[in-house]
């Protein structure tokens, strides 16, 4: 992102990418509690965004790991005693909207494992390490998966034990899901749903957030 702190600190319309995650899961109906997996280095800046927001479901704080994967397994420990189901998100899709939560949310029970995910629009070429292509998958059967991704908890703390065992280094919570043999199902997601990785992401986030703006006091 060519930052000096943490993307999720950067502005979009004026406020920073966080707040716009948390108040998006906020207003979902399905979530009754927040976990914000971070770095101590960030906690001040985090609690100051909360302290602004002033939501009214529950938040938390809770210190990360060196990876993803890790950090994951530190938040599914945080979460309340009485909870049977979890949602994990990325922090830097700041535009999934509350309607996209709780989809997840409503097909959770259905099933032990889910991924919010969109069609693939490209032709995707399969590229060797000597730059030449190898074959191009059919189209029709790729999904670019997203987040929120759904789980029932006992099974994903469950994959979580193995794959520590095991030394599995995945990039999702799905993938983890999929290597212990369990069912992953797709859930709708959102073409707007974008990831925050680039400069040039930030600009089309604001576009949207403006268009988005726009709607609403043009319904």
């Amino acid at each position: 992102m060519e930052s000096d702190r943490n993307k999720l600190l950067l502005t979009l319309l004026g406020q920073p990418l966080l707040a716009w995650t948390l108040k998006a899961a906020a207003d979902a109906r399905a979530l009754d509690w927040i976990g914000i997996i971070a770095q101590p280095k960030d906690f001040p800046a985090f609690q100051g965004i909360l302290a602004e927001l002033t939501l009214t479901i529950p938040v938390q704080i809770i210190q990360g790991g060196e990876t993803r994967q890790q950090s994951v397994y530190q938040g599914l420990q945080a979460l309340p005693p009485e909870a049977d189901q979890v949602l994990i998100h990325d922090g830097a899709r700041c535009l999934a909207s509350p309607e996209l939560f709780d989809r997840c949310a409503e097909a959770l029970p259905q099933c032990s494992g889910l991924i919010a995910a969109v069609p693939v629009k490209d032709t995707i070429k399969v590229v060797g390490t000597d730059g030449m292509v190898q074959n191009t998958p059919d189209r029709s059967q790729l999904w670019a998966a997203q987040t929120p991704q759904g789980f029932d908890l006992a099974l994903l703390k469950q994959c979580h034990e193995r794959g520590l065992k095991q030394g599995w280094v995945v990039t999702d919570d799905a993938a983890l899901f999929e290597k212990c043999g369990l069912s992953v199902q797709i859930v709708p997601g959102e073409e707007t749903n974008l990831k925050l990785t680039t400069p040039i992401d930030l600009r089309m986030a604001e576009f949207i957030l403006k268009e988005r703006q726009a709607l609403k006091n043009n319904p």
